[in-house]
């Protein structure tokens, strides 16, 4: 069991890099031939990479977050995902919500989490999402949620945008579902559900006010969705669970310039998030969790590559004992997966598992459906 840091309750971040992230340009096999025969183009130079070991090294523009691993503090879990990966974006983003691969699922495993935190329901802001719309990873009938899309401007809607705010993102929520499952069973589940997304609306307001910080974050969408997460989870509200996203990694198609941006603004809102939760003393009990839901192929397409599987997730944060978890995916041919994918090496669930009953003490198998094997990424004590 991880310690969770003079007495407060853990807190789990999570950050769902949306479109499936390249696995392979984030955590690059910088000295094996068959990265560089199979991506003539989409590649990062062995000289510019950043080596982790003799095998894999970070992505030049991540030095920020190769500067949080060498501290000891991020576990990268390589090889992640489930058998037979399904390679759309919304089926595969809704397994990784639902941890159900085989139906589709409303009920999302971070609601069932904050069901088995807060029971009763009695904090609104439990499960904060920032972003626009709620996540279906925090749906759950009878599990209050609080989606805020700007905290600054939060707290000082009326009535009225505050319906329009909650009616938007329920929109969104039934876009998603009506075609799946149909519309009449998903208007019956989100009149049991979403009524919360805005009640704790009047608790936020006061947040900005309270917060003072020396970090200045960089001004892009996930810095300013970390820096909400900092400026709530400072704020001492009870929020036990955040959630946000980070768009863009669809990269079929000019992935050099758009890539290393993304992991660049990624790397150093983390890095800037942590150092702010230190300069107030509130980093040891908060673990963070970065997943997306599909690597990308092995080869590249001369612009970009297409959808594949065996990705890659990190944990995160203080209580991390950083390393390298599971195994990196076998460049070998005769091992690809489809004969064109990295092949999963740990099965996503096991690491929500580890989440769950090693960082949270919830139990796993409830939640995400069965038994799967875990990894230890938690320092002692």
């Amino acid at each position: 069991m991880a310690g969770n840091g003079n007495g407060k309750d853990p807190v789990l971040v999570i950050v769902q890099l949306s479109g499936g992230n390249d696995f392979m340009n984030t955590v690059i096999p910088y000295t094996n031939s068959v990265y560089y025969d199979n991506r003539k183009l989409v590649y990062v130079p062995q000289e510019d990479a950043l080596p982790i070991d003799d095998t894999l090294a970070f992505h030049p523009e991540m030095s920020a977050f190769k500067d949080l691993y060498d501290r000891g503090m991020v576990g990268i879990v390589q090889g992640i995902g489930y058998p037979n990966s399904n390679r759309s974006h919304f089926r595969g983003m809704d397994i990784w919500h639902t941890c159900e691969p085989d139906k589709v699922e409303t009920i999302g495993w971070v609601g069932r989490t904050l069901k088995e935190l807060d029971p009763e329901g009695e904090n609104p802001l439990a499960g904060i999402n920032f972003g626009v719309g709620l996540p279906r990873a925090m749906a759950m009938p009878g599990v209050p949620v609080t989606s805020v899309s700007n905290l600054d401007n939060y707290g000082l809607m009326t009535g009225i945008e505050a319906q329009e705010q909650r009616d938007q993102a329920l929109d969104i929520f039934k876009q998603m579902y009506g075609q799946a499952i149909g519309t009449g069973p998903v208007m019956e589940y989100l009149s049991r559900t979403g009524q919360d997304v805005l009640t704790g609306a009047d608790i936020l307001k006061t947040v900005p006010d309270q917060y003072e910080s020396t970090v200045e974050y960089a001004d892009n969408a996930i810095a300013k969705s970390l820096r909400d997460i900092a400026r709530v989870h400072t704020s001492d509200l009870g929020t036990r669970i955040f959630y946000t996203q980070h768009g863009g990694y669809d990269t079929h198609a000019n992935e050099l310039p758009t890539h290393p941006k993304l992991v660049g603004d990624l790397s150093g809102a983390i890095y800037d998030f942590f150092a702010d939760l230190e300069e107030h003393d509130a980093d040891d009990n908060v673990v963070m969790l970065v997943f997306t839901e599909f690597g990308r192929r092995i080869y590249d397409n001369g612009s970009g590559t297409d959808h594949g599987s065996g990705g890659g997730a990190f944990l995160v944060g203080k209580p991390v004992e950083g390393g390298l978890y599971s195994e990196y995916p076998s460049l070998d041919r005769s091992r690809w997966a489809k004969g064109e994918d990295l092949e999963h090496t740990i099965d996503y669930r096991g690491i929500y598992g580890t989440l769950l009953e090693q960082w949270l003490s919830v139990e796993a198998a409830p939640i995400v459906n069965g038994h799967y094997e875990q990894i230890n990424p938690f320092k002692e004590g």
